[in-house]
Parts: structure tokens; sequence; C-alpha cells
């Protein structure tokens, strides 16, 4: 893994500034250059397990995951996420497409949701 570092050690943002040259004043932050990177998220997820927090490092490599995904996206897919808004069928399109796009973790994640939904009576 590529860690968030630049060759002087500085934490850096998507853009390569160092964290600590950024300030809101400063006209190259964007929104985009406040976003983790993935590499942030994987990181934090390694600490994450070394403290034993399991299931704060398994959302963390999933949000690494859709880290690079458009906010969009990832809105349908917590809207499709939702208790009686999305077929079983639905929910496996979804996985799949996180599969397609190098999100396994996350894909695993949808279709775990559709078994429960299923069996709990939640899907569409």
């Amino acid at each position: 893994m590529e860690y968030p570092f630049g060759r002087d050690g500085d934490v850096r943002t998507p853009g390569g500034l160092r964290l600590a040259d950024v300030t809101l004043a400063d006209e190259r932050v964007t929104r985009e250059e406040l976003r983790a990177t993935p590499d942030t998220l994987r990181l934090q997820a390694e600490v994450a397990d070394s403290a034993g927090r399991a299931q704060l490092a398994a959302n963390l490599r999933r949000a690494a995951e859709l880290a690079s995904v458009s906010e969009e996206v990832v809105l349908e897919i917590y809207t499709a996420l939702r208790p009686r808004r999305s077929t079983a069928a639905e929910l496996e399109g979804w996985a799949r497409r996180l599969d397609e796009t190098g999100a396994p973790l996350t894909a695993a994640f949808v279709r775990e949701a559709a078994e429960v939904y299923e069996a709990r009576g939640l899907l569409a």
C-alpha cells in the first residue's frame, strides 16, 4: 500500500498539498482536497485493527473502496440499502456493480444486507 505521505513524511491531500499547509483561505483547497484518500482510510483501518476495533477497521476499509466513487452513486447505494427500498435482485445488481468497480468488501456488505433483509421480510 502506498501511504498518503510525501517524501518529507508529511500527510498529503488527494491533490498532493501538505496537510500542514492547508488553510480554508487557500484557493487551492477545494472540496476534493478535503476528502480522505483511500490510502489514508486504509491506514486508519490498520490502526483500528491494531487497537482491537475490527468493526471500525472493516468500515474504514469499505470507506476506502468508496472514497473514489461519486457522491451521487454513494447516495444511491445508501438509499437502496434502506429497508423495503430494494428487491433482492436490485441489491445483487448493486453488489455486481461494486465488484466491477473494485469494491469487493462493499459488494459483500450489500449481499449480506440482502440476506438479512430477506430473512427479516425487509425487501421491497
